[in-house]
């Protein structure tokens, strides 16, 4: 008993059909990509089966007016899509937000797990007398999606920054300010963070504001509270493609740039990351603009608008030594697309006097083996509004955490050189002493012995 009854609900459509219950296993497992449609949900589905069925032409389903409630065989799945509902009665499998299933080479399974995680706000239910009482419910009650890249990345955010910017720098005496360069095109800021100067911390503060106020545009939530709200789930699903990529040496279908989880899905930390350092970037620029006109004599108004309209633009779109000379507008594609940052061949050595760098490129160029690049925002502030930490109580304790450790190590360390001027003879310590290369690189296989004579 392997077959199952699978219906599929969207908000336009209802299919019914038969199907093998290793199939319903993966089409659960697509949800992990958070599909609004069947198409979607077919198209997900490739991630986990190489020839994925098309449901809407597919022989075996057919459309209905409501669903079809009769198990067949091992059972019934139902996956609603427009109420986030799984209903199931199954003797071939149990359904859940977290699993794992075998992927599908088009003949058969195959030992390749793949691990899927569905968003929280799935529900599911073992019988279909309960999905029938409850998806009417939950269906009404899901918010219209919101577009919080419009907000984020457009006039909003410029907005704030441009009053902001003018607001702090007419506090400051045009006699505080350095004496005026000749403009050479886009302000340089780059250089304005790490070298100092005035505005270093009006910059950060407002840096701050903006991630941690509420907003009505937002529904009430600050921007931080979204950007960071699915960045776990994403970058389990970008860990399980990378995973699958290196077992299967062929890259996994990314999702449809159309489909409703590229339009308003959540942010990865790749997008966190990169969004930080484009307002921080336009953040310096408008400092830039305001005090150039400020030094000169001219009067700090103006609507600056149009002019960071611009210079974001060339920023996402031109390679950024930050990033290694990546796009970052790429990079932020390829994330919202669930596609890893592959890096293969010599583009991968770091150092070419590094036994381990050289090694791993010379597999990659013998194609033995694929490598992913990662960005983890170790360069950010270190503030919370600018942490990957939910609450500020996380935040405070890991930096508590963190002083005693930097403690523990001090301790160490002082310990190691009064035993060292006395002249003893230490074990290393896992703490304080590098492992020796040796350890680090894989030792060579020795010829065996020869046989005894």
């Amino acid at each position: 008993m392997s077959e199952i009854k699978l219906n599929l609900i969207d908000s336009q459509t209802i299919l019914s059909g038969t199907i093998h219950g290793s199939v319903g296993d993966r089409c659960v497992a697509a949800l992990s990509a958070e599909p609004e449609t069947i198409a979607e949900l077919g198209a997900a589905l490739e991630r986990f089966e190489k020839r994925a069925p098309r449901f809407k032409s597919s022989g075996n389903f057919r459309s209905r007016t409501s669903i079809d409630p009769e198990p067949f065989d091992a059972g019934i799945l139902i996956i609603d899509l427009a109420a986030r509902m799984i209903a199931y009665n199954s003797t071939y499998s149990r359904p859940s937000l977290e699993g794992l299933v075998e992927y599908h080479d088009g003949i058969q399974c195959t030992d390749v797990p793949l691990r899927y995680r569905l968003p929280e706000d799935w529900q599911i239910v073992d019988s279909v007398e309960e999905y029938e009482c409850l998806h009417e419910q939950r269906q009404k009650s899901r918010a219209t999606p919101l577009d919080a890249r419009a907000v984020l990345y457009g006039f909003p955010l410029l907005e704030f920054i441009n009053q902001n910017i003018c607001l702090n720098i007419n506090t400051v005496s045009s006699q505080t300010l350095p004496p005026a360069e000749p403009s050479q095109g886009e302000p340089n800021c780059a250089d304005s963070e790490e070298f100092g100067g005035p505005f270093v911390e009006t910059v950060r503060e407002i840096h701050q504001r903006w991630l941690l106020t509420p907003r009505d545009d937002l529904e009430g939530q600050a921007p931080r509270d979204l950007l960071l709200r699915k960045q776990e789930l994403i970058n389990f699903d970008l860990g399980e493609r990378c995973l699958q990529w290196s077992i299967q040496m062929e890259a996994p279908p990314g999702l449809d740039r159309n489909c409703f989880t590229y339009r308003f899905g959540g942010f990865g930390t790749h997008e966190w990351v990169i969004y930080y350092y484009l307002v921080r970037h336009l953040l310096w620029t408008a400092v830039d603009f305001r005090t150039a006109a400020l030094t000169e004599g001219s009067q700090v108004e103006g609507n600056l608008v149009p002019a960071l309209v611009e210079v974001q633009t060339r920023w996402l779109n031109e390679p950024c030594e930050e990033f290694g000379g990546r796009v970052p507008f790429n990079l932020i594609d390829n994330e919202r697309r669930r596609m890893p940052e592959a890096m293969a061949g010599r583009s991968m050595v770091i150092d070419e006097n590094c036994p381990v760098c050289k090694m791993m490129g010379d597999e990659s160029e013998a194609g033995l083996g694929i490598y992913f690049w990662h960005l983890d925002g170790c360069n950010m502030d270190d503030e919370f509004a600018f942490s990957t930490f939910q609450t500020m109580q996380e935040w405070e304790t890991d930096q508590r955490e963190m002083e005693e450790r930097h403690r523990e190590l001090d301790r160490r360390w002082k310990e190691r050189e009064e035993r060292l001027a006395r002249g003893e003879v230490l074990e290393p310590d896992s703490w304080i002493d590098p492992p020796e290369l040796d350890e680090c690189v894989p030792s060579q296989i020795a010829e065996p012995d020869p046989p005894a004579s």
